[in-house]
């Protein structure tokens, strides 16, 4: 198992200056954000590009292998997530068709897999949502299927405001919804990219996830949750999360992650641990981001052999 890092957090680092970093600090993969270029951030860390997938040539591909592989790294996956359910219809086509280059890109750059969210409608129900996921993920992983590459649906609920109230803008939340997804699209090259800390604030056993969806876990994002328990107190479980839930680095949150890698060796899982860097508490500067980035490898890198 190598350790990995999402690059959304290093915006303004350009693709040869996260390698040299990561190299030097001793991660092994990249897991490469890929937002259209020309977007602002809709949220934190949405809108970053270390690759243009839209321009990528065969020869940046080769070039972007280069960089990657002379510094002794890997890219675990190219990183897109959107709302490809958006109730906004032109918006819905602008994220498949951007969602559909990146994982063009992947196969130029023979990267397996490509992580985002299902998405969701966030004033419809589950049922209803799933009738639209079925509608609209069917050809987008038999698309993904013909270029080999394997989709891995991170489980955020994307419920952080009011604005994403009531359901949140992805549905692939619970173990309950990852069944009736994988009974509907039952293709192999659709599966999860696990983080266990989006299960912490919903009360899910994070072991037990790992032990009945094995077989689907692509990928693995490390980050970790606070529970702040004077915010459940003054808002209560109904007000799903807000006011309580607090991203966190690995190692400064709740996760046991002795407890969740020891899970994901005893299925067979030997891919990455990308971490996804979102703490308030190291943002603010490209130092203090790297220092998170540093605090966060010094926990898990123990764990890795």
């Amino acid at each position: 198992m190598k350790l990995g890092l999402m690059s959304a957090a290093l915006p303004d680092l350009s693709l040869e200056q996260l390698a040299d970093w990561a190299a030097a600090e001793q991660f092994g993969m990249l897991e490469l954000a890929c937002w259209p270029v020309a977007d602002g951030p809709g949220r934190r860390y949405a809108g970053a590009a270390h690759l243009d997938v839209t321009r990528l040539t065969e020869v940046d591909a080769a070039r972007v292998r280069r960089i990657v592989e002379d510094r002794g790294l890997q890219i675990s996956s190219l990183g897109y997530y959107p709302n490809p359910l958006h109730p906004d219809l032109t918006h819905r086509a602008e994220v498949i068709h951007h969602l559909k280059q990146v994982i063009l890109a992947a196969e130029r750059l023979e990267v397996g897999v490509v992580g985002t969210f299902v998405g969701r409608d966030a004033a419809r129900g589950v049922p209803e949502n799933l009738d639209l996921f079925a509608e609209v993920w069917r050809p987008l992983v038999t698309f993904a299927g013909e270029h080999d590459v394997r989709i891995a649906i991170e489980n955020c609920p994307m419920l952080f405001s009011q604005d994403e109230w009531p359901g949140g803008h992805n549905l692939a939340t619970t173990p309950a919804i990852w069944e009736e997804m994988f009974s509907r699209i039952p293709d192999q090259n659709f599966g999860l990219n696990l983080d266990p800390s989006h299960l912490i604030w919903q009360f899910i056993d994070y072991e037990q996830a790992v032990y009945d969806f094995r077989s689907r876990i692509f990928h693995v994002h490390a980050k970790d949750l606070e529970l702040d328990r004077q915010g459940l107190y003054r808002h209560g479980v109904l007000s799903a999360g807000m006011g309580w839930q607090i991203p966190r680095l690995p190692g400064l949150g709740e996760v046991r992650w002795d407890r969740f890698i020891a899970a994901l060796y005893a299925v067979g899982y030997d891919f990455v641990l990308s971490i996804e860097h979102e703490d308030r508490n190291f943002e603010g500067s490209e130092e203090l981001v790297k220092r998170g980035f540093r605090l966060a490898r010094n926990v898990l890198a123990p764990y890795l052999v």
